[in-house]
Parts: C-alpha cells; structure tokens; sequence
C-alpha cells in the first residue's frame, strides 16, 4: 500500500481507537477535587480511580492481544470501542462510587483492546515504511496522553466531572464509522482458551492489588495481611510462570536479559516519578492554591507541549548517537525538574511553575521514546510483541505505585508539607534513575536492531 488516501484514512481510524486509553488516564488528573467532592471521598480513596485503571489495563492488554489473534483484529477494535461507549455513558450516572469505579475498570478494559488490535491492523496492511506508520499512530497516543490534563480541565470549567466521559463518544461515533467502512475483514475465529493464562494474570492481579491497599493503609492501621497476600502471590506466580508455555508474563526471558530488566526497572522508576507531579501537581493547585480547573490545565500545558515538541529531535538524536545519550538527558532533567520543584512555595508565582514544568515537559519527551528504543537495542526482533508487553506493564506499574503513594502522602492534607515529602521521595528516585541509566552499555547489544 502506496502513501495513498486509503492509507491515511486507515491510520487516522487506528489513531482514534488507540488515543482512548491515554487519554482517559490522563484527563482525570484535574478531575479528582470535583470527583472527592461530589463522592465525599478522601484523596486515598480517589486514588482508586487512577490505580483501578492502571491495574486493569496491565492485566488487559497482553490478553487482549491474544483474543486479537484468534478473533480477528478487526471484531476485538469495533468491539472495545463498544465497551468504552457503555462506560462512559454509564459513568456520569454512577449512583455511588462503586459503581463509578467498575465503570473506569470496564473504560480501561474497552480501551485496552485498541491497541493490540490497532498494531495488527497496521503492520498486516502497511508494508512499506511500515514503522513510520507505527510512529503516526504512536503520535496519537502520546498526544493525547500529554494534553489530557489541559482537556479535561477546560471540559471541566465548562460543565463538571461527567464531561471527561462524555467527549469519548463523539471520538468513538467518528472512529467506529470509519472503522466499519475502512478496516479490512480479518479472517475466521481461531478461540484457543488454552492460550489465555487466566492463572497468571489472577495472581498478577492479586499480587498488585495486596501491594496498593499496603501501601495506602500506611498512613493509618498498617495492612500487614496484605504485603503477606502480595508476597505469597507473587512468588506463586513466579514458579507457575517459569512452567507455563506461554506465560502472562515471560518470567525465562526476564532472567536472561539483564539489559532489558535495567530499561523495565527504569521506566517503572521514571514513570513513578512523572506521575507523582502529574496528578499530584493538579490537586495541590486546586485545593491548596485555588487555582480553577481551567487554569490548571493550561499551567499543566506546559508539561505537555515541551514533551510533544521536544520528541522529534530526541528521535533524531538517538538516530546519530544511540539511546543511551538521550536516557541520561532525561534522566538529569528529571532530577533537575524535581529539584527546582522542592524551591516551589504556596506563595510562589507561576513564573516560577511554569519554567519547571517545561524542563519535566522535555525530560519526559526525553524518557519516553528513549526508554522505547532503547529496550529495543537489546531485545532480538522475534522478542519485540512481549518485550514490548512489558515496557507498558513497566508503565502501568510506576502509575499504580505513584497514585498509591500519593494516596497515602495526601490521606488527611493536600498541603505544601506533604507534598514537599513527594518530592523528597521522588529526587531520591531520580538518583537511582540516574544511576541505572550509566549502568546501560552505550552500544546495542544486539546486532539485529536496526
């Protein structure tokens, strides 16, 4: 397939499927005060609306990839669209907030599907330039994922929190027309049940979940039956996934790829600390400052609009000199962002903000696509779909320990102190990202990728 309209009009559908899940993550960070609000909630509490949908999508989406190979690429995109309609009509009448919470766990599943069975549908009909197309498509994930603070908060200055769920559907009405008209039929379904590790990804799951509520029963009565549950089900998933034929998670090839499990350990790390100021940075403004939340998306554009425009000469960099150069760009900049950051008072002005923001803004655009290509100079290309699965788990995993932890740090105050002591935690963080990133080799290691 030449650059042909036909092919345009293929990725712009891909791309509107694929931009739901980060997006959807992302617009809630300036939604949290008004959600605490209305639900009466503590911001532990509505940490599980960021936690949740993490702790869903890294379960989801390896099994989603799979479904996509027996079912057809084509059914599981039309159908997790489907899904995410049913939960974003369903959520601005949540009657409680357990309701609204299986509603962001039902978004994240639907959301989820989108992107496994949106690369199949690329690399199966793109041929030529196929990873400039994989590129465009990525542009739609990443930028949606940067500029959702700034969206959800003018959405909610104009109405209120419903309207984070509602401008989905819009989104979903184009891309699922186009999606019916322009996606072609995949073949006939091939279900092997076999092939799905409901064991692994139960005590996945299990696992994760006894580490949230421990670590957000830290600043009241300590859960210690919770890190024993996590514990046990960790190390029982541990020995069944060494023995699995094709497990959740490749518990053999972790162990054989040293390089490989530095750039995982680093990406959770450095996500861990992004995600700390992306949604604990919103609260405090709102709460603390009085900021609306309009004008916290737009200080949050600042994060956004350097991470997106900074990305093509990262890419270029990383072209002449490798990954290696560019993690450790990001990587000072982060902790020189977080440090300048700790210099932040109540009293300060946003031209003291904004400038820090926009040196996270490039570390992050930095951290991003060279954490990426980075894993991929050291993983053989027959490897590339489950190390990729991991680098998103890696992903989820720095978000879910984050909101727990910010959960924990903000469980009685939403104040300068407590989040002084984020940052306190976060620079230490940095100094072992700083430190994992000279610990990677400077050449590849792997002579195939190109």
């Amino acid at each position: 397939m030449a650059w042909t309209k036909k092919r345009w009009i293929l990725l712009l559908t891909v791309g509107l499927g694929v931009l739901l899940n980060p997006l959807n993550s992302s617009m809630i960070s300036v939604a949290l005060t008004q959600m605490q609000h209305d639900f009466q909630l503590t911001f532990a509490d509505a940490s599980w609306l960021i936690s949740i949908f993490y702790l869903a999508s890294a379960a989801a989406q390896p099994v989603m990839g799979k479904l996509s190979d027996m079912f057809g690429a084509k059914r599981l995109f039309v159908s997790g669209m489907l899904l995410v309609v049913i939960a974003c009509l369903l959520a601005p009448f949540s009657p409680n907030y357990g309701f609204l919470l299986g509603c962001r766990t039902l978004q994240a599943v639907g959301s989820s599907t989108l992107f496994p069975s949106g690369m199949s549908l690329v690399r199966a009909q793109v041929s030529k330039r196929q990873a400039q197309a994989l590129a465009i498509v990525s542009v739609f994930s990443s930028t949606s994922a940067a500029f959702g603070p700034t969206i959800g908060g003018f959405l909610i200055a104009g109405w209120s929190w419903p309207a984070i769920f509602l401008i989905n559907l819009p989104i979903i009405l184009i891309g699922f027309t186009l999606a019916l008209l322009v996606l072609p039929k995949t073949s006939g379904i091939s279900f092997q049940i076999k092939r799905i590790d409901f064991t692994g990804i139960i005590l996945f799951t299990l696992t994760v979940l006894g580490i949230i509520l421990f670590l957000l029963s830290l600043s009241s009565s300590i859960r210690w039956e919770a890190l024993a549950g996590s514990f046990v089900t960790g190390t029982i998933f541990y020995f069944v996934e060494k023995k699995k034929r094709d497990p959740f998670i490749d518990i053999k090839a972790l162990q054989t790829n040293k390089n490989a499990n530095i750039i995982y350990l680093l990406f959770l790390l450095i996500n861990f600390v992004y995600y700390n100021y992306f949604y604990g940075l919103p609260t405090l403004l709102q709460q603390l400052q009085g900021y609306s939340e309009k004008h916290t998306g737009l200080i949050m554009l600042a994060l956004a609009g350097f991470s997106v425009v900074i990305t093509p000469a990262a890419g270029k960099l990383i072209d002449r000199k490798g990954s290696k150069i560019a993690i450790l760009i990001g990587a000072v900049l982060l902790l020189t962002g977080t440090g300048a950051l700790l210099l932040y008072q109540r009293e300060s002005s946003l031209l003291l903000l904004l400038p820090i923001m926009s040196v996270l803004g490039v570390s992050n655009g930095f951290n991003n696509i060279a954490s990426q290509t980075g894993l991929y100079e050291h993983v053989e290309e027959k490897n590339t779909g489950s190390a990729s699965g991991l680098f998103q788990t890696s992903r989820y995993m720095g978000a879910i320990i984050s909101g727990s932890f910010l959960g924990m740090a903000f469980t009685k105050y939403v104040d300068i102190a407590h989040f002084r002591l984020v940052l306190i935690i976060g620079f230490a963080v940095c100094f072992m990202i700083l430190f994992l990133a000279f610990k990677l080799p400077k050449n590849p290691t792997v002579s195939t990728y190109r």
